[in-house]
């Protein structure tokens, strides 16, 4: 659109990984408003199970996109953790993959998370740790449902409960 008679300000160009970075922080940070909003509106909701329900439905829909990419002809716990780490460091976080004992296994190690930085920041630490097991334990929870497989996790380090970083096996177990 165009205003007849008045000059456009340009603005300078932001790098698109700036922009991204942005972005992700603005995201973050609309889940703590969104959080706020709703034990206001609720004050008797308890916020542990307002966050849990939370993240138990981001786990729904990231198992269904994950889903997309598992190759059913492949081990499925790693197949998982790639998939978790990738995203981890789409979203800018430091995370990296190693391999398990087995093809089987696989561990996933966040050595430094926004997360956790923005639950210090709002006094929520304690939502940290159990919010993320939980997404995971919903997303591999559609998966095993849909592959009829086992995959199992465990979280062997948390930054909340303070790690060096958080520490997580994946692993297909037995059905």
């Amino acid at each position: 659109m165009h205003i007849e008679g008045r000059k456009e300000i340009p603005f300078k160009a932001i790098p698109y990984e700036k922009m991204f970075d942005i972005l992700s922080h603005i995201n973050r940070m609309a889940h703590f408003e969104w959080r706020e909003a709703a034990l206001a509106l609720c004050p008797g909701l308890e916020p542990e199970k307002l966050v849990l329900k939370y993240w138990e439905i981001v786990g729904r829909d990231t198992g269904r996109a994950y889903l997309r990419r598992i190759d059913r002809e492949k081990p499925v716990a790693p197949q998982i953790a790639a998939s978790f780490v990738w995203s981890s460091r789409s979203m800018g976080e430091d995370a990296v993959l190693y391999e398990g004992d087995t093809v089987r296994e696989a561990y996933m190690v966040h050595r430094a998370c926004p997360w956790f930085e923005f639950h210090k920041r709002h006094d929520a630490v304690s939502e940290d740790r159990p919010g993320c097991d939980r997404w995971l334990e919903s997303l591999i929870a559609v998966i095993n449902d849909e592959l009829g497989c086992a995959v199992k996790f465990e979280t062997l380090e948390s930054l909340p409960e303070g790690g060096t970083a958080c520490v997580r096996r994946v692993w297909d177990g037995e059905r």
